[in-house]
């Protein structure tokens, strides 16, 4: 939120300096994030007093004006029609230097000469008129003894002295803040309610503006009504009617101040609109009353397909339960976010209808959300507004639209109010409670004070040291004792808290298995070259699709979000290869193509409506191009073999024994024949594999990619952190090497799995050192090459000792598997 530091001015006695003010703020939970100084940058532009108009002899519609500074009369050339004689109004005298850059120089003006510039608001830079010269002051508004004042703010007027420098004449120097408003503070998105901030933090009085109204002629139930037909979304709505109104550009305090807030001037009636909405963060809407069929307003609910053009002109297909205003026939606008453009105000416009209203907040923000259409008005209700400021923040609009428009204010007001919007009292607070959360021993009587210059209600309560404490309706954030603390250390300091070492529980907690886990991997991984990645839970839809899931696949089960950030984050990711191929893609855009890396995190599965999401938690694995760059190697492309290895070194640190590597993971993303089941502990943990070529071309990816994914679940659930040791052998390890004739459809992973349950006490190791196919090896079999390492812990072993266990394996394999030994 912007606003100046005159506007905060209006409410509240500003002594500090805008830095020091931006501290106290920001200390105080409300973040200042910058603090611009606002000056024109005018040089030699004064105010002074037009003597005289004539027409200019040569040109229809130029004028030659005398114009006085209080020492000298200048001839000045001047175009603008909105001059009189006798106007107090801008010069920038000869050598003048504008905002824009120009140096104003004497000139000749077809035949004239112009010693001089009267100039408008934008030529200027202090406001947003260039519709003619800005007029400080006219000759009927002159005080007794030809006194003439500017009006700088709504009741403060500044004499005006000829000659004077405009930029101090008019006290234009100001300090713009720009504050982040957290979602719980809507109360500070108003003026005032910063305003009472600074006067809670400064121990200085709040000034309210007036709300009183001078009313008359016609009762407003003769001219209107209002129905409420969804009070579950509008508990509350009011309207006035102003009558004989003029359009026509607000005074400039009021221009001056909703510009500095970010908002652009359109006329005195809808400024007066904005004007109380950033004043009292209360949204108004004024509609020209005789374009309302029928002269009334009902409040419903869309109905399905219904459409509606707003007032930036875009026709808008609206949801059902939307909050419609409308009038006997029509709807007029979409509750809380924008008016419609078939009842806005117009030049012609000289009555109008004055909507106030308390809105469903999560209605709002659904409505807003579904359109596109974040308004300032939809901001705020989305927040919640106050609900005991709807008829305040009325009254205030109205009454400027009278001062500002000449209207005339209709008799009463209709005030419809079928729920009551209820908020948070009789609060219990305790002094000592405030103690132990704040972690000092705050006075009682301090206490009261914050909480008093918050504008609380307090009364003591029948337990000493306990008081009930009710806080204003526009603090809708504020609902429990927590809350009156946080407040009160918030307001006091929280530099003024000491700091405490807090009081904590000697008794260590127990770790759980699964971060030990967790931990452990990561530094596998990271000592593999891998590293770690971080992606959104939230993915597109289309993965289902991209990756071949199956309808009976348990990953096509999608947790749908209700408020998704956009279409391409709108479920929750059933595996962590998403976000890892996605990674992939951006790097090779950006011309890194050799990645290793991996993420640990969860994945989400829908069990059906009504019913929480599973959540599982995952490890994934990504590798991709070179696998050794250094000097010392020579660049060769990474494979399945890389990633297979990583994966025995995670199982192989975890001591996690019975790995098994299994061809047909039946996963449709993965090459059929470049791809294996990782099973572990007898249980199936995950796979890995090449990427299908099919997949990358979907994701226009045009390098090779090898992945991995493991249920951390189950490895939990067979891993355990405790460690055994056993003696290291003092006698040498004997190794024979055989080849095997086996048929290609029988897996190596079988033939070393008969080998290993023969349970051999002699058998260290078995692994396989060679496989081959081609010349010398009969259609649809390979040789397999298995090296056997014998060990005894308590001698050397002799060949005899080894032929006997060497024997009794070779022919368990050959019966097992049909296989035959090579010559």
């Amino acid at each position: 939120m912007q606003v100046g530091l005159r506007w905060l001015r209006d409410y509240v006695d500003i002594e500090a300096e805008p830095e020091l003010l931006a501290h106290k703020l920001t200390m105080a939970g409300l973040e200042v994030e910058a603090v611009e100084r606002w000056e024109p940058a005018i040089q030699h532009v004064v105010v002074a007093r037009i003597l005289d108009i004539k027409a200019h002899p040569r040109a229809d519609k130029l004028s030659l004006c005398s114009v006085t500074d209080g020492r000298k009369i200048y001839t000045v050339v001047c175009g603008a029609p909105n001059i009189q004689m006798g106007d107090v109004v801008p010069l920038a005298k000869i050598g003048a230097l504008l905002p824009s850059g120009a140096t104003v120089k004497e000139a000749r003006i077809r035949g004239e000469l112009s010693s001089g510039m009267l100039c408008s608001e934008v030529e200027m830079g202090v406001g947003s008129d260039a519709s003619g010269v800005m007029v400080l002051c006219r000759p009927h508004e002159e005080k007794a003894g030809a006194e003439f004042t500017f009006a700088i703010s709504e009741d403060r007027e500044k004499r005006l002295s000829l000659g004077e420098e405009l930029g101090s004449a008019l006290d234009l120097l100001d300090f713009v803040f720009t504050i982040s408003v957290t979602p719980n503070r809507p109360d500070c998105l108003s003026v005032i309610g910063l305003a009472r901030e600074i006067a809670a933090l400064t121990d200085m009085k709040l000034k309210l503006p007036g709300t009183d109204l001078r009313e008359g002629g016609e009762a407003v139930e003769l001219l209107t009504s209002v129905a409420i037909d969804a009070p579950d979304l509008c508990p509350h709505y009011t309207a006035r009617i102003i009558k004989r109104l003029q359009i026509g550009p607000s005074p400039f305090w009021m221009r001056a101040r909703l510009e500095r807030a970010g908002m652009r001037a359109i006329s005195n009636i809808v400024d007066a609109t904005n004007f109380v909405m950033m004043e009292m963060g209360q949204p108004l809407h004024a509609f020209d009353y005789h374009r309302l069929v029928e002269g009334r307003i009902v409040v419903r609910k869309s109905l399905a397909e219904e459409t509606f053009t707003t007032l930036d002109d875009k026709e808008r297909k609206l949801n059902p339960g939307v909050i419609l205003i409308c009038d006997g026939a029509k709807p007029v606008a979409i509750g809380g976010v924008m008016g419609g453009i078939n009842s806005e105000v117009s030049e012609a416009t000289n009555t109008v209808l004055l909507e106030s209203a308390y809105f469903e907040p999560a209605s709002i923000r659904m409505t807003a959300k579904f359109l596109g259409m974040s308004t300032d008005a939809s901001f705020r209700f989305e927040r919640g507004v106050d609900p005991g400021g709807v008829i305040k923040a009325q009254n205030r609009a109205a009454r400027l639209m009278a001062n500002l428009a000449g209207g005339s204010v209709c008799q009463g007001f209709i005030d419809r109010h079928p729920r009551l919007v209820k908020s948070a009292d009789n609060i219990p607070l305790r002094v000592k409670r405030v103690w132990s959360i704040a972690g000092a021993k705050i006075e009682t009587e301090e206490i009261l004070s914050v909480l008093s210059r918050l504008e609380m209600t307090i009364k003591p309560d029948n337990h000493e040291g306990t008081y009930l404490v009710t806080p204003p309706t526009f603090r809708v954030d504020i609902e429990r004792e927590i809350d009156l603390i946080e407040e009160v250390t918030r307001v006091r300091g929280y530099d003024s808290i000491p700091a405490t070492l807090p009081v904590i529980s000697p008794v260590p907690l127990k770790r759980e298995p699964r971060i030990t886990l967790e931990d452990r991997i990561r530094g596998i991984l990271r000592g593999n070259g891998y590293s770690e990645i971080i992606s959104y839970s939230f993915i597109s839809p289309q993965w289902v699709n991209r990756l071949g899931f199956g309808k009976s696949d348990e990953r096509t089960h999608l947790v749908h979000l209700k408020n998704p950030l956009a279409e391409d984050q709108s479920v929750m990711r059933t595996s962590l290869l998403c976000g890892l191929l996605e990674t992939m893609k951006r790097n090779i855009y950006l011309s890194s193509f050799d990645l290793r890396i991996f993420e640990v995190g969860k994945v989400f599965f829908s069990r059906g409506k009504g019913e929480l999401p599973l959540e599982r938690n995952h490890l994934a694995c990504l590798l991709t191009g070179i696998r050794d760059d250094s000097l010392c190697h020579a660049k060769t492309l990474s494979d399945y073999y890389d990633l297979k290895g990583c994966a025995e070194s995670i199982f192989a640190e975890l001591r996690i024994g019975d790995l098994q590597f299994r061809t047909g993971t039946g996963e449709p993303f993965l090459h059929p024949g470049k791809s294996s089941l990782v099973t572990a502990g007898g249980r199936e943990a995950g796979f890995l594999g090449e990427v299908h070529r099919d997949v990358l071309d979907l994701l226009d990816i045009k390098n090779r990619a090898f992945v991995m994914e493991l249920d951390m679940d189950i490895l939990t659930e067979i891993f355990s952190p405790l460690m055994s040791y056993h003696d290291i052998s003092r006698f040498p390890a004997i190794t024979r090497d055989a080849a095997f004739l086996v048929n290609k459809a029988i897996e190596a992973e079988r033939i070393l799995t008969i080998v290993r349950e023969m349970g051999e006490e002699l058998l260290e190791k078995v692994c396989i050192f060679d496989v081959y196919e081609g010349k010398g090896i009969p259609e649809g079999m390979c040789s397999l090459g298995l090296r056997f390492t014998y060990r005894s812990s308590e001698k050397t072993l002799t060949d005899e000792e080894i032929m006997s266990v060497h024997g009794r394996i070779l022919e368990k394999v050959i019966t097992s598997t049909g296989s035959s030994l090579r010559g």
